[in-house]
């Protein structure tokens, strides 16, 4: 599956639309990673535990927009973009969304 956020594709023909697919992965905050954060917002520095908490989240949403696009028979999604959302106190949404395509090579 080809995921871009190009909406044409050099040396690329899109033959058929599919649709709008998307995908999403709401997660909360892990207590473990709240104490370490404690500590970095006083020294400063990255909180790698939010860091790999909203990647695991980017990637389960990928996923899902995936397998989305590949139940409609696309090979590819174009114009893919990433939006991140608080959900409630402690929890955050990574969502996900495209357009489903099918494309092939240009003669």
């Amino acid at each position: 599956m080809l995921i871009s956020n190009l909406e044409i594709l050099p040396d690329h023909k899109v033959v058929r639309h599919l649709g709008l697919v998307q995908g999403s992965s709401v997660r909360s905050k892990h207590v473990g990673r709240d104490f370490m954060a404690f500590f970095k917002n006083i020294f400063g520095g990255e909180l790698r535990g939010y860091t790999e908490l909203l990647h695991e989240s980017r990637e389960e949403a990928t996923l899902r927009l995936v397998e989305q696009a590949e139940q409609i028979g696309a090979n590819a999604v174009l114009n893919v973009r990433y939006s991140t959302s608080s959900i409630a106190a402690g929890a955050a949404e990574i969502f996900v969304y495209g357009s489903a395509v099918e494309i092939a090579d240009r003669d």
